[in-house]
């Protein structure tokens, strides 16, 4: 089982958010699927204190994106991805915990056109941050931090949940 030292590859999370896609006949483009991941990891360290996967997320034109997982999808463009059923035997490597938050991620943000996730994640600090000094039309590969999602989502939860 992956912990602090063994988390996952991107590409099962992504898979994982390909599936329940394609399981409720709901349209996933790689500009969605790269804020799901964001939202994932990003929780994921906020709740648990490690990563959920071992890629680094980087602060992109159009918001986080994993570059791995980008390049995996991207002669899809703007259109949908189209897989074929993932094996289940693959997405038995995630933990009680973590199929628990993916659900949660789904349930909260999968509801979300890319454009709306695009600027949700462009108002939040974690992408600012790692975007600062940049012209929004300049690319970059600057990682968004670990540490500052940890701490902004974190204090989200903190937050929302005294409420």
């Amino acid at each position: 089982m992956p912990s602090k030292n063994h988390p996952h590859q991107a590409a099962l999370i992504a898979e994982y958010f390909l599936s329940k896609a394609k399981e409720e006949n709901k349209p996933i483009s790689n500009k969605k699927l790269q804020k799901l991941l964001y939202y994932a990891q990003a929780w994921h360290l906020a709740l648990y204190g490690e990563k959920l996967f071992k890629e680094d997320i980087e602060a992109w034109i159009h918001g986080p994106a994993v570059r791995k997982i980008y390049t995996l999808y991207k002669k899809f463009g703007f259109a949908p991805i189209t897989i074929n059923k993932i094996p289940t035997e693959k997405l038995n490597k995630l933990q009680k915990k973590q199929i628990n938050l993916l659900e949660e991620i789904w349930k909260i943000y999968g509801k979300y056109d890319a454009d709306y996730l695009e600027q949700l994640s462009h108002s939040e600090p974690p992408w600012q941050k790692a975007r600062e000094g940049l012209d929004s039309t300049m690319s970059s590969k600057n990682i968004i931090s670990d540490e500052e999602m940890k701490k902004y989502y974190k204090n989200l939860y903190k937050t929302h949940s005294k409420k």
